[in-house]
């Protein structure tokens, strides 16, 4: 599909559709109305990327309703999981036990994802992850509800220690926080760095509210490490890098994908956060295959605050749900069947192809590098060429 020609396509058959019910002096015909749920941080810490991936969503929703060759009319209900799990628990519950709900996007943080896959599969619920990227969530139960779109962490953690052993780092100190989202990318970092031949001199474990760390990294700066790997999300991120700088530790700071948001450098500045990687499956919006339609019907709708990293992939699921819907109708069991089968669904993030376990085979791990403000893809930053060095670098 050729998304940069769409807008206009849609553009074009609505005009049409309006001179012919004009000439035809005849009213158009309602459409059933179908309601759909997004589940996802709407206020926190992290809700520059769930208000991102609820827009997304909801210009999914806005862009298939202005075509009038859809059968339904279809209503988003979006609910905030504020990345509690308790929170997350009782929002799934509403939506699922809504028999009017056909199917849901849901959740941008893992704890919050794992604690609500029972829920999906016990209403029946078709469920596909936006952002949430442990494993066990695809991969630790046979629920057919569950799918998800975006990629996981074993994926993120093998490019990750690759990359870095090739730049020539040797050593590292690890922080993760203690749910299960910073323990398991610990655990997977360390296996494939490992694997590549990294040494870990330390590893700390704090917890996702903790204020102070200067027991944690006063123990770091002895260590000495090249690099601190942290994982956790972008407000512990923020809390760290800025005691890191207040104690001299001259490292390498190595984020997960949960730091990949504008807020990361609200947070920080431009000087702070200059230097920091992270890594994230799949391209940059502007190098997806319908990214350049995607961003532009994005800023057409003039929303008050950016995609952020995970919005295209909010937009991908709502678009694919819709499809489910339109071609097997608004059946909770029949859309769980048709997810299973999906296999080189086009998207704009890249074909969706759904494995036995309903997770999306995404290959591609892109790495980007903050430099002056903003997340730059690795090949094409300054660092890449050359003219600018991480700390340490050989």
């Amino acid at each position: 599909m050729n998304w940069n020609k769409l807008g206009v396509m849609r553009s074009t058959v609505l005009v049409a559709a309006a001179s012919v019910g004009i000439a035809l002096g005849g009213p158009a015909v309602a459409k059933d109305t179908v309601k759909l749920g997004f589940i996802g941080p709407l206020t926190g810490g992290v809700s520059a990327v769930g208000l991102g991936g609820r827009n997304s969503a909801e210009l999914a929703v806005a862009l298939r309703n202005a075509d009038p060759d859809t059968k339904y009319h279809y209503e988003l209900e979006a609910l905030d999981d504020e990345c509690k799990p308790n929170v997350g628990v009782q929002v799934a519950t509403k939506l699922a036990a809504n028999r009017r709900v056909i199917g849901a996007v849901t959740h941008y943080c893992s704890a919050v994802a794992m604690g609500t896959v029972d829920i999906y599969h016990r209403f029946g619920l078709p469920a596909t992850v936006w952002g949430a990227v442990l494993p066990a969530i695809t991969y630790g139960n046979d629920y057919p509800e569950i799918t998800r779109v975006n990629g996981t962490m074993i994926n993120q953690n093998g490019t990750a220690a690759k990359f870095m052993r090739e730049l020539g780092y040797k050593t590292w100190a690890i922080i993760h926080d203690t749910t299960d989202y910073g323990k398991g990318h610990n655990e997977y970092f360390q296996k494939f760095l490992k694997e590549d031949g990294g040494e870990i001199l330390g590893t700390f474990g704090v917890t996702s509210d903790q204020q102070d760390f200067t027991s944690e990294l006063t123990q770091i700066k002895q260590l000495n490490p090249e690099v601190v790997y942290f994982a956790g999300l972008t407000p512990l991120g923020i809390r760290v890098r800025q005691q890191m700088d207040k104690l001299g530790i001259d490292a390498v700071f190595q984020g997960v994908s949960g730091i990949k948001s504008e807020a990361y450098f609200d947070g920080l500045g431009t000087d702070l956060s200059e230097g920091t990687l992270t890594f994230l499956e799949g391209a940059p919006a502007e190098k997806l295959p319908g990214g350049a339609y995607f961003i532009e019907e994005y800023a057409k709708a003039k929303y008050d605050s950016p995609a952020e990293a995970y919005g295209p992939f909010a937009f991908a699921a709502t678009n694919l749900l819709i499809d489910a819907i339109e071609e097997v109708g608004a059946d909770r069991k029949k859309v769980v069947g048709y997810m299973s089968k999906v296999k080189d669904h086009k998207s704009i993030t890249g074909p969706i192809t759904f494995d036995e376990h309903g997770q999306n085979t995404v290959a591609l791990i892109s790495t980007y590098v903050a430099q002056d403000g903003a997340w730059v893809l690795w090949p094409d930053s300054e660092y890449a060429a050359g003219t600018r060095k991480l700390p340490g670098e050989k």
